[in-house]
């Protein structure tokens, strides 16, 4: 078990005063049976009137509005959480699903339903068939179909942080043969889907106090990875960046149908076109 505390911070720089619109934030860690949250606090400078609610996955959500030009934009979120997930988790799946390929329940297919769907073109089937080359046979084992689904992303895919925004398709993906850990966790996400599983991407934080896990900057950094619904074991987590299976090092925030849902920031601003200088984003994770 874990005791850890992270600090977020994301600051805005323009070269002149702006009107900032209203922004959007996903920070607030998201707890589970192996994620509780202690503290949570959030600060914006410049003051800013903030409201919060729950988005349609239950990610808690803040809006602020700005009453003043600046022409800088920090954005700090503070939380203390107790991470207690395995790091050696054993899943009890379902009988009926330990073998693929295997039916969700009619409640789980409609549940399911777009979490199940591709979100991407995939023309000439090379997304498919690339994911179909990890069945072994007409009877597979599940779990270890999709361990090797994340193996075979993390070996064909190497990571490389990317600082601009939006992700890279997964065909895209699987043609350069680089991606950032968000790149690597829709290549998954897409290529799990095409095989017929429901699957959801995760924004997070990843702890690694050694420094060795791929993505991580410093000993905590921002990630995003995937979860896999089985029936039995309900969502499994899956990090193709660094070939993990369950959340020991995973902190999330925000869960959604696709990558564009857990963004941690958005936001709007009136001003010259140019007047975005630059950003930067630091997190640290400590025991």
């Amino acid at each position: 078990m874990n005791l850890l505390n992270i600090r977020h911070r994301t600051t805005y720089r323009y070269r002149e005063p702006v009107q900032l619109g209203s922004h959007r934030f996903m920070l607030r860690p998201r707890e589970g049976h192996d994620l509780r949250l202690l503290s949570g606090k959030l600060d914006v400078a410049p003051a800013a009137t903030l409201s919060w609610t729950n988005d349609i996955f239950g990610n808690a959500v803040a809006t602020a509005q700005f009453a003043q030009a600046a022409d800088r934009l920090v954005i700090e979120s503070l939380a203390v959480v107790e991470l207690a997930a395995a790091p050696w988790p054993i899943f009890d799946i379902a009988a009926s699903a330990i073998r693929y390929p295997f039916d969700y329940s009619q409640d789980e297919r409609i549940d399911l339903a777009a979490l199940a769907e591709s979100h991407y073109p995939d023309p000439s089937n090379w997304l498919a068939e690339w994911a179909r080359g990890f069945v072994r046979g007409q009877e597979t084992d599940t779990l270890a179909l999709l361990k090797d689904l994340a193996t075979g992303v993390f070996e064909r895919i190497s990571y490389q942080s990317r600082e601009e925004e939006g992700t890279q398709s997964p065909l895209k993906s699987l043609e350069r043969g680089w991606g950032s850990c968000r790149d690597l966790a829709v290549l998954f996400i897409e290529a799990a889907r095409s095989l017929g599983f429901g699957a959801r991407v995760i924004s997070g934080y990843l702890y690694s106090p050694d420094r060795a896990a791929a993505g991580a900057s410093d000993a905590g950094s921002t990630h995003a990875w995937a979860e896999i619904f089985l029936p039995g074991a309900g969502w499994i987590t899956f990090d193709p960046t660094n070939r993990g299976v369950g959340g020991f090092n995973l902190i999330p925030v925000a869960v959604g149908r696709i990558i564009n849902q857990v963004t941690p920031i958005s936001g709007t601003f009136q001003g010259d076109a140019d007047a975005f200088q630059d950003m930067s984003v630091d997190v640290q994770i400590t025991p």
